[in-house]
């Protein structure tokens, strides 16, 4: 049996960043991938492909826009040909990930699946036993699939196989408003489905300030309709299409909708089912999220668990950063908690959506004292002159300008959000920002002209103007 320093179950990410970091440091790693080759979710069904479709997506609305200049663009899109890009950006960044990069560091890679046989070791393929005297879980999520009866057998699509289309369908429902939802429904959109979003809360985008709540509803109510409070009863063949019948809140008014295809975005599922956790005695909640304290250790000391699959949130950066802390507490032994509170997202909608810290709302519920500022991007001049005004940049701070939350709507706000991140990481005041030097025009601009609200509140507000007023008579 082969002893390891570290077993990483799982090549997405997390896994990934724990494997490198380990075996850079000398560690004797082994790492498990169920895939022929690593990169997990974000690089064959997420982040990677689900961006690059976006960007041709955006690409063909704008030269749909170009009629008023003169140039007219006709023709049908060509889906064989759209995924063909889709999966050159993935072949393009699979390099760095690619298995023999790992073994030439020094790692021993195992392609197949992997299961606890005990607290200490894993079984890949129901064959191979290998012994581990630490062990990382970083086997990621998938898509969660509803009971909806008739669903299984008229046939879905999730991310993970909306890659493979190809043809374009004519429609399509999209069941689900959050951000992996909304996304796609733009997106195909964009491209020229006649799309439908059904949503059985108030709104889409929940967890976002109401504010972006309000304006990316009016946005993308533009490109595709949306229907709220509504669940979906049962799913038949139609002559044409699948039938979908639908049920809407307060009164339950019954309805139904033909379409040729529907993509399933209603949230997602760890992947812990299949990890023989009773064997090592590893801990869940109900949901089959892997239970982690601030070390992102499990009941178990010696196993950690980071990524999707301990319920935390679903993002790749937060993986890579859960990665990074767990070489240092399980190879190293260093005691270090980890700290979710600088931690921003971003939805690739058109305009994007960031989000970092608390929303207006999060910080009323908590009583705190704090102070909103809030800028529109209609009086940012960058923005005008790219005619993309639709957004606008919020800052959310304590009385001392200390920022606890920040949220944008625009384009590319994932990019010139980033002073923002810094700025609260290290506990930089927002007046901070005033003073950095932006060239003109800039798209950060609207950051600066954000925190320029912060000094004329302090600087017109409450007693310093009448101070200033008496002060200024009396200098000579």
């Amino acid at each position: 049996m082969k002893k390891y320093d570290l077993i990483v179950i799982g090549g997405g990410a997390g896994g990934l960043t724990v494997a490198a970091g380990a075996a850079s440091l000398g560690g004797k790693v082994a790492l498990i991938e169920k895939e022929e080759q690593p990169g997990g979710d974000c690089l064959h069904f997420g982040c990677v492909p689900s961006k690059a479709l976006i960007e041709i997506a955006n690409r063909i609305k704008s030269a749909r826009t170009l009629e008023e200049f003169g140039v007219h663009v006709s023709g049908n899109i060509q889906m064989e040909a759209v995924m063909k890009k889709v999966k050159e950006a993935i072949d393009h960044i699979q390099v760095h990930d690619d298995a023999d990069r790992f073994r030439k560091l020094g790692v021993d890679v195992y392609i197949g699946v992997g299961a606890f046989h005990s607290k200490n070791e894993v079984i890949v393929n129901n064959s191979n036993i290998i012994y581990g005297k630490r062990i990382v879980i970083s086997t990621g999520s998938r898509p969660f699939v509803p009971p909806i009866p008739g669903l299984k057998e008229n046939g879905f699509i999730t991310n993970e196989t909306i890659f493979s289309l190809s043809k374009l369908p004519r429609r399509l429902l999209v069941l689900g408003g959050g951000p992996i939802g909304m996304e796609m429904a733009q997106a195909m959109a964009r491209l020229g489905s006649d799309v439908t979003v059904v949503e059985r809360s108030d709104g889409i985008l929940v967890k976002e300030d109401k504010e972006v709540q309000h304006l990316m509803k009016d946005v993308l109510s533009k490109e595709m309709k949306l229907i709220y409070n509504t669940t979906v009863k049962s799913i038949e063949a139609g002559q044409n299409g699948k039938v979908v019948h639908l049920s809407m809140e307060p009164d339950k008014q019954e309805f139904s909708l033909e379409v040729d295809e529907i993509l399933v975005a209603t949230g997602r599922t760890p992947n812990s089912d299949k990890l023989q956790l009773n064997k090592a005695n590893v801990q869940t909640d109900d949901r089959g999220n892997i239970n982690v304290n601030e070390r992102l250790q499990t009941n178990i000391p010696h196993i950690y668990a980071i990524g999707d699959v301990n319920g935390t949130l679903p993002f790749t950066h937060v993986a890579g950063m859960e990665g990074k802390q767990v070489v240092q507490n399980a190879l190293i032994g260093l005691r270090r908690k980890i700290d979710y509170s600088n931690v921003p997202w971003v939805t690739y909608t058109s305009p994007e959506v960031f989000h970092l810290g608390l929303t207006e709302e999060e910080a009323k519920e908590k009583k705190l004292d704090y102070d909103a500022y809030k800028v529109d991007l209609s009086e940012v001049d960058r923005f005008v002159t790219d005619h993309q005004t639709t957004g606008f940049v919020k800052i959310i701070t304590d009385k001392k300008g200390k920022i606890i939350g920040a949220h944008a709507v625009g384009n590319h706000a994932g990019d010139w959000m980033q002073e923002v991140v810094f700025s609260k990481q290290f506990k930089k005041k927002i007046g901070s920002i005033s003073n950095v030097i932006h060239p003109y025009p800039n798209h950060s601009a609207a950051v600066q002209r954000t925190a320029d609200a912060f000094w004329r509140k302090k600087l017109f507000g409450g007693f310093l103007p009448k101070v200033m007023e008496k002060y200024i008579r009396w200098f000579r």
